[in-house]
C-alpha cells in the first residue's frame, strides 16, 4: 500500500509536503521521484499521487486522482472527562479515530483531576491514527468545558449518560440505533457526581449502561463509541 499523508489545506494539482513530513518521506521512507503515495484531507478528500519533487526539505507531489468519501448516515460523539494520566487520554484518542469517532469532546466534571487539557498533541495523535486507519474524516477535538455548559449544546433525545449510581439504566445497545446522530458522555475517574446525574436528567438526557464491569474512563468511551457502530452497521 502507497504511504499516506495529511494534507488538511491541500488546493490545486500540487502539494509540498511540510519540512518535517518531507524530510521523513525523503530520508526515511526513501521515496523516489514518481512513486505513488496517498494524502487525505481529514475532509473526506482522498487523493492519489506521485513523488514529483525528493527534496528533503520541500518534497513536492503531483495529484492524479481524487475522491470524495462520503460522510456515514449517522455521527458518534463522546464527551469525556479526561483523566489524571494524559497518556491514557491519548491511548482514547488513537483507537477512538481509528473505530470511528467523529467528535470527542472534553468535560470538566465535579470530580475530575485533570482541570486543563491542551489539544495540540492530541490533534496529531488523530491525525497519524487516521493516516493508519484508512480513514477519510477526521474527528473533531473539543476544548475541555464545563460540564454545566455543555450539557445546553447536545440533543437531549440523541445524548446517553452512562454512569454507575443506583436505578434503572438501559444497555446503549438498545437505544442507539436509530437517529442521525448520538451522543454518549462519560464522567471522571471519580463518576459523575448526583447532582451533575440529576442536571443530565432535568434536560431529558436518559441514563445506558456499557454492561456488567466497572470500566475505567477511556475505557468506557471507546466501548461507547464500538457499541453504537456494531448495532448501526
Amino acid at each position: 500500500m502507497p504511504h499516506t499523508f495529511y494534507a488538511p489545506d491541500l488546493a490545486g494539482p500540487t502539494y509540498t509536503l511540510p519540512e518535517d513530513e518531507s524530510k521523513h518521506a525523503v530520508r526515511v521512507l526513501r521515496l523516489t521521484t514518481g512513486e505513488a503515495v496517498e494524502l487525505v484531507n481529514g475532509r473526506g478528500g482522498v487523493f492519489q499521487a506521485e513523488v514529483e519533487a525528493t527534496d528533503a526539505k520541500r518534497c513536492r507531489l503531483r495529484v492524479v486522482q481524487e475522491q470524495q468519501v462520503p460522510r456515514r448516515p449517522y455521527t458518534v460523539q463522546v464527551a469525556v472527562a479526561p483523566t489524571k494520566n494524559l497518556d491514557r487520554m491519548e491511548w482514547l484518542v488513537e483507537k477512538a479515530t481509528e473505530i470511528g469517532v467523529d467528535r470527542l469532546s472534553f468535560l470538566r466534571c465535579a470530580r475530575s483531576e485533570r482541570r486543563e487539557l491542551k489539544l495540540d498533541r492530541l490533534h496529531k495523535i488523530a491525525v497519524s491514527a487516521l493516516k493508519q486507519s484508512g480513514h477519510a474524516w477526521l474527528p473533531e477535538l473539543e476544548e475541555l468545558v464545563d460540564f454545566a455548559a455543555f450539557l445546553p449544546t447536545v440533543a437531549e433525545e440523541t445524548t446517553f449518560i452512562a454512569h454507575l449510581e443506583e436505578g434503572e439504566r438501559t444497555p446503549l445497545s438498545r437505544v442507539a440505533a436509530s437517529g442521525a446522530s448520538c451522543c454518549i458522555l462519560i464522567g471522571p475517574e471519580g463518576d459523575f457526581t448526583p447532582a451533575e446525574i440529576q442536571a443530565a436528567f432535568e434536560r431529558g438526557i436518559r441514563p445506558v449502561t456499557l454492561g456488567s464491569s466497572r470500566l475505567r474512563t477511556e475505557t468506557a468511551a471507546l466501548a461507547a463509541v464500538h457499541t453504537v457502530h456494531v448495532v448501526r452497521e
